[in-house]
């Protein structure tokens, strides 16, 4: 199992949401470029940045930030939060982005989505997937920022891409995200028995080297951590092992 890193920016700055709620914000000292040589040095071999201002918006508001970190050598950035164009895939791809993340336009254009797999490739598109268990316990997808609710559970939204090229699936249960209460193990659990095909990112939770250990045991391909790295929870000792250049 891979870690990711993972940097969210809001007005330039760096970030992190408690369970998704934009009122409920911590703002970090330290810079975008600082965290990227820290994971760099780490020996992360990939970066995760949300615009969050994108994803409320739908209009990326830090993309020459980002355009930005994408020059640094040594890392590939992978970036979502409000990218819903073709024409914003191509412009992050020719800044030397590895991949794209797409998650309103996931739920809300379909086909449209189906069509930027086929254009730019499976391994250039990343989907997310942003849920909130129901009373059942069933995965409810959330776009807009988490700030919109959907008709659509988790696996109904998948199953929209049934012979797509799709491979890469990010998938933030957003009760957990920031709280550091550990990842959702019977989520991704369940996701990987119903699309076993799928390389699954998890995020949301995760606070320490047990997390990590429990995720790679469960089978899914990568780990997004954000407020754990940034408030340096884990050990050195606990992180090598999922960071390839360490």
């Amino acid at each position: 199992m891979l870690l990711i890193p993972s940097i969210d920016l809001r007005g330039g700055a760096c970030v992190r949401l408690l369970k998704g709620d934009f009122a409920a914000e911590t703002r970090y000292e330290l810079s975008a470029h600082e965290l990227l040589l820290r994971y760099r040095t780490l020996g992360a071999s990939w970066l995760h940045v949300v615009d969050l201002d994108g994803a409320r918006a739908g209009t990326l508001g830090n993309l020459k930030l980002i355009h930005a970190l994408s020059r640094e050598r040594g890392l590939r950035l992978q970036v979502g939060g409000g990218v819903r164009s073709a024409d914003l895939i191509k412009d992050l791809l020719q800044h030397a982005v590895a991949r794209v993340v797409i998650g309103s336009a996931a739920v809300e254009r379909v086909a449209e989505v189906r069509g930027w797999l086929r254009e730019f490739g499976a391994e250039r598109i990343c989907l997310a997937f942003d849920v909130r268990l129901d009373a059942l316990g069933v995965p409810q997808v959330r776009t807009h920022g988490w700030q919109q609710s959907t008709a659509l559970c988790l696996w109904d939204a998948l199953s929209a891409y049934a012979g797509s090229e799709l491979r890469h699936v990010l998938c933030t249960d957003i009760e957990r995200d920031g709280a550091l209460a550990g990842p959702n193990l019977e989520l991704y659990s369940e996701a990987l028995r119903r699309f076993p095909q799928i390389q699954w990112q998890a995020s949301g939770g995760i606070a320490n080297g047990a997390d990590l250990s429990a995720l790679a045991a469960g089978g899914v391909a990568a780990a997004i951590s954000g407020k754990a790295l940034l408030e340096e929870r884990i050990s050195l000792e606990e992180l090598q092992p999922f960071l390839p250049n360490a």
